[in-house]
């Protein structure tokens, strides 16, 4: 069998890692040139911790972890409004016991797969034929065409994979009506090790998170219903992100100062993507690309671990591969439904209007921690680990002397 995955973030060579281990060859094609470094703090929660576990990185997850003590609202003297550790909920609540960078996790990936996967960066699927008898033809823009037994589309929200198999991506990703910008910036030196966020009427949040090595994450949110403004260029984001926080107090001033200077300045929308079905035919999807719960949800990582690790099990199960597909669907399904389920309140939670609101998010956030918003909370965050997951783990070769 060979298998050609689309995408060399967090889910495509985590796939590629178990399909090697069952001994199906796999190639992973990423139009980047290069592995992506950056990016934001990513968690690895409930089930996706097993599976990290399995894969024996766990040592080296742990060591890129950033040392994240919790999350606190703050006001806009830097007062602090709120406050949730990390260690509420077994360490599974807003900031989870293991937070790393993205860049980190996708390099950790990456070097535990380099070796034994065939990894062509700086190129792109630009067409999938699926013939009658079987398999899928690809061509590729660096130029030829193959073909391979099983294609993955582990390509993120705006996949290119599920645009050519599935359909134009209006069918698919849902905009939420917001925003989100993320850029590095000067570690101010007095976090203390916790994630600060301050909202301010309008609809806007700002916030700031530890990272390692001298620098913090930045962040920048705010209520939009206009599309598009994700395929604006750079400059125009930071403007209008300029123009959206003018007089919003905090440190806000500071953040958008060092704004321009951030080589790692990514702007987003927050959206989710819904596909009923993950496979047409001989083309299935893996994590964000077929089934993101956005920011807001905050599984994504997870459920990109825990769905390689599915497929890649139910794959190396059956010589049909439309049937293990299907069983990758079936085992995942309510994990999936359940990891996608924005928090109550959504993106008016998340981005509250008014001054009034912002004062009610921040009691409810106090009010988390006791009875009876605890236990309705702690179910909340239990869904990272509501899946049995099965031991695909193929028993070890023996080694000749």
């Amino acid at each position: 069998m060979r298998v050609l995955i689309s995408g060399a973030g967090i889910a495509g060579p985590a796939l590629a890692f178990w399909l090697h281990r069952h001994g199906i060859a796999a190639t992973v094609v990423e139009r980047s040139p290069a592995p992506r470094p950056g990016g934001q703090a990513v968690d690895i929660r409930g089930a996706a911790r097993a599976v990290v576990d399995r894969m024996g990185l766990m040592p080296a997850v742990r060591a890129a972890r950033v040392d994240e003590r919790g999350i606190a609202t703050v006001d806009a003297q830097g007062r602090r409004t709120s406050e949730m550790p990390a260690d509420a909920f077994g360490g599974e609540g807003f900031i989870a016991e293991i937070e790393l960078p993205r860049g980190d996790l996708a390099a950790i990936l990456h070097e535990a797969t380099r070796d034994d996967v065939e990894y062509r960066f700086g190129d792109r699927i630009t067409a999938l034929r699926q013939p009658s008898q079987g398999g899928v033809a690809v061509d590729f823009a660096g130029g030829g065409t193959e073909h391979f037994d099983l294609v993955v589309g582990a390509d993120g929200v705006r996949s290119g994979v599920r645009g050519l198999a599935f359909g134009p991506e209006e069918s698919y990703v849902r905009p939420l009506g917001g925003y989100i910008a993320y850029f590095s910036v000067p570690d101010p030196g007095d976090l203390e090790h916790w994630v600060l966020m301050h909202n301010a009427p309008g609809g806007v949040t700002a916030g700031i998170r530890p990272e390692r090595g001298g620098t913090a994450k930045a962040y920048l949110g705010f209520t939009c219903a206009e599309p598009g403004v994700e395929r604006r260029p750079a400059h125009e984001q930071r403007r209008l992100l300029t123009e959206r926080f003018a007089g919003v107090g905090w440190r806000v001033p500071a953040l958008l100062e060092a704004m321009p200077a951030a080589t790692d300045f990514v702007f987003d929308a927050l959206c989710q993507v819904r596909v009923e079905r993950w496979t047409r035919g001989r083309v299935v999807l893996l994590g964000d690309a077929g089934y993101c719960g956005s920011p807001l949800a905050g599984l994504g990582t997870s459920m990109a671990l825990v769905g390689a690790y599915v497929l890649a099990g139910e794959l190396a199960g059956t010589a049909d591969v439309a049937a293990a597909c299907d069983a990758y669907q079936d085992r995942l399904a309510a994990y999936v439904a359940a990891g996608t389920q924005l928090p109550p309140g959504g993106m008016r939670g998340y981005a509250p209007r008014s001054a009034t609101m912002i004062r009610l998010r921040s009691l409810s956030m106090r009010m988390m921690l006791r009875w009876p918003m605890r236990q309705l909370l702690a179910g909340q965050f239990a869904k990272a680990g509501a899946i049995d997951l099965p031991d695909y783990t193929p028993p070890l070769r023996a080694v000749e002397f």
